[in-house]
C-alpha cells in the first residue's frame, strides 16, 4: 500500500514512512515556514485541528490562523520527539504512530502517550521508553 487511508485533500496523499524517520520529518515541514504544519501533522495521526488545539491547549483558530505559535509547535516537536524514541524501538513509524495514540501504560495510569505529550510529561514518558529500549538492548 503506498499511501494511508485517510480523506486528504487533493495532492497531500500521506506516504507510508516505514523506518525512514527523515521523510516523516521531510513531509511534515510546513511549505511556507521552517515549523512542522499542523494540518499534515493532522493527516499522519489522523486528527482534526480541533482535536490537535485541545491537545495543545490552544484555541481551535490558532492552529488554522497562527500555525507557527510557539504553543502549538512546542507541542508538535515534543509529539516529534516521542515519535522518534518509539520508532527507534517499535521498528516503523506507523507502529510508533498506532503506539502513540491508543496504547494505555500502566506505568501512567493507562494514558496514552498522547495523552501525557499533552500533559506535559514529555520527559518522564521519554524516560518510560528509554528505559523499554534499554531492556530491549540489554
Amino acid at each position: 500500500m503506498a499511501t494511508a487511508e485517510m480523506a486528504a485533500p487533493v495532492g497531500e496523499a500521506v506516504p507510508v514512512f516505514d523506518r525512514n524517520f527523515d521523510g516523516f520529518m521531510n513531509f511534515l515541514n510546513s511549505e511556507a515556514s521552517p515549523s512542522i504544519s499542523p494540518k499534515r501533522f493532522g493527516l499522519v495521526f489522523r486528527v482534526d485541528m480541533q482535536t490537535l488545539a485541545a491537545q495543545a491547549h490552544v484555541h481551535r483558530n490558532t492552529v488554522r490562523l497562527a500555525p507557527d505559535t510557539e504553543s502549538i509547535q512546542s507541542h508538535l516537536r515534543e509529539s516529534v520527539r516521542v515519535m522518534r524514541a518509539a520508532a527507534d524501538i517499535s521498528g516503523s513509524i506507523e507502529n510508533a504512530i498506532y503506539w502513540f495514540k491508543n496504547y494505555p501504560l500502566p506505568t501512567f495510569d493507562y494514558k496514552t502517550p498522547q495523552d501525557l505529550v499533552s500533559e506535559k510529561r514529555t520527559e518522564a514518558l521519554i524516560k518510560y521508553i528509554q528505559s523499554l529500549q534499554a531492556g530491549y538492548t540489554g
